[in-house]
């Protein structure tokens, strides 16, 4: 007889908020004007990215490692992560005084690294391990072992998800008393722990609400756990929202997601993008990729939210700004202004000129342009950027490119190309 997988309770939810309440800073359920009027619905956001680590991470964290009996517990902790959960456990072992090993990919970038000891000071010791995530958590299970210390996971486990759901806890209270109704919630999902905490106390608590779950295009785990019928790992991963790109979700969490969440959805990678440099111009909120997810899925669902009241989970404001001209790049290209393209020029004076004046539209701008001239050669390959001032221009773009070059290559049509060349 197979054991079924457990579920999280309702009631471990209500108990990991009473000892949070006191710990962890109870976040805003902050009303967006903007949001409200762009999706013609109520919109509210929790702003967990506001906690000490910005990041909902800090909650699992804590209670999961307040679980640990005081004796096992001064023995230390250990976790693996490159981002919001390491800084969480680095936060509480310097809150509880206890010392944390965390280890983290080599491939860690020195900000992620430096939030860590910042946040744990001298109680953390950091290792790092491996060129992956799973390099990573192999020798920290390992360590784990050999020191007898205690492994603190990620979101495969019953007290972090009941640390997490502590946030819905929260916006119940708050929304009973701003006599809200809330008719959608949108979270985002990696691992699962987040969604399984929060779908757990709105199914006891507010029934009527549709929870929904919102994966990267790229790293949709969750989904492809819910079409096999158990955990199963993704053949490819794309890292680009680190904070919910997890191969293989949790065998507890898929069971709790799987009995409580109304459905997923994914979203492109672009569109984050596009909601990042969003919410940051008009609302002057800093959310990572994770982060931003719950409202980047408000444009696909903008039918079905209309005249409704939503909330959005924005779950953390770790991003790092080095990455923001990527960003950017992604939102232009996603958004269908910025494109590549490999042309072959003829090798004499006035073909520039040529491309400018027959092939770009007016308000176009040429944004990269990569030439070598070839030796014995009447063509060469260029490397080419195009900014469009307009959308709708690309057709009569692309049909004077075939006139100039019927060779041409559409970069965004071969992605190893790109990001070999781009």
């Amino acid at each position: 007889m197979t054991k079924k997988t457990p579920q999280l309770t309702d009631q471990a939810v209500l108990t990991a908020y009473n000892v949070l309440k006191d710990v962890v800073d109870h976040t805003p359920l902050q009303y967006s004007a903007y949001l409200s009027q762009r999706y013609d619905c109520q919109v509210y956001l929790k702003r967990e990215d506001l906690q000490p680590v910005r990041s909902f991470k800090i909650r699992g964290a804590y209670y999961a490692i307040s679980k640990v009996p005081a004796s096992q517990r001064a023995q230390g902790v250990v976790c693996a992560s490159a981002g919001n959960h390491a800084q969480g456990v680095a936060w509480t072992s310097a809150k509880l005084n206890i010392p944390a090993v965390i280890f983290m990919p080599t491939i860690t970038p020195k900000q992620k690294v430096d939030q860590v000891k910042f946040f744990g000071g001298s109680n953390v010791t950091i290792k790092l391990v491996g060129d992956s995530f799973d390099d990573a958590q192999a020798a920290a299970n390992d360590y784990c072992q050999s020191h007898s210390m205690t492994f603190i996971a990620p979101f495969d486990n019953l007290d972090t998800m009941a640390g997490q759901g502590s946030l819905a806890v929260e916006v119940i209270n708050d929304a009973v008393q701003k006599e809200l109704h809330l008719d959608y919630l949108f979270a985002a999902v990696g691992g699962g722990g987040l969604l399984s905490g929060i779908s757990t106390h709105f199914k006891k608590s507010s029934p009527q609400t549709k929870i929904v779950g919102v994966e990267p295009a790229g790293a949709a785990s969750m989904a492809a756990a819910f079409a096999k019928g158990q955990p199963t790992n993704l053949t490819q991963l794309d890292k680009f929202v680190d904070g919910a790109a997890v191969k293989k979700v949790g065998a507890l969490t898929y069971a709790t997601c799987q009995a409580n969440v109304d459905r997923l959805m994914q979203v492109p990678e672009g569109q984050v993008c596009q909601t990042i440099l969003d919410l940051y111009s008009k609302m002057a909120l800093v959310a990572e990729p994770a982060g931003a997810l719950s409202v980047a899925a408000l444009e696909q669902y903008q039918d079905q939210i209309h005249g409704k009241t939503v909330l959005c989970v924005i779950s953390g404001g770790n991003n790092d700004f080095n990455r923001l001209p990527e960003i950017e790049e992604k939102a232009l290209i996603y958004a269908g202004y910025q494109h590549y393209f490999i042309a072959h020029f003829a090798q004499r004076a006035g073909a520039l000129r040529q491309f400018v004046n027959e092939v770009l539209n007016s308000d176009d701008d040429i944004t990269k342009f990569e030439y070598t001239k070839k030796v014995h050669s009447d063509k060469g390959p260029v490397l080419i950027g195009v900014r469009l001032g307009q959308v709708e221009n690309l057709s009569g773009l692309l049909e004077r490119l075939a006139e100039f070059d019927p060779n041409y290559l559409n970069l965004q049509e071969d992605q190893t190309l790109y990001r070999m060349l781009v």
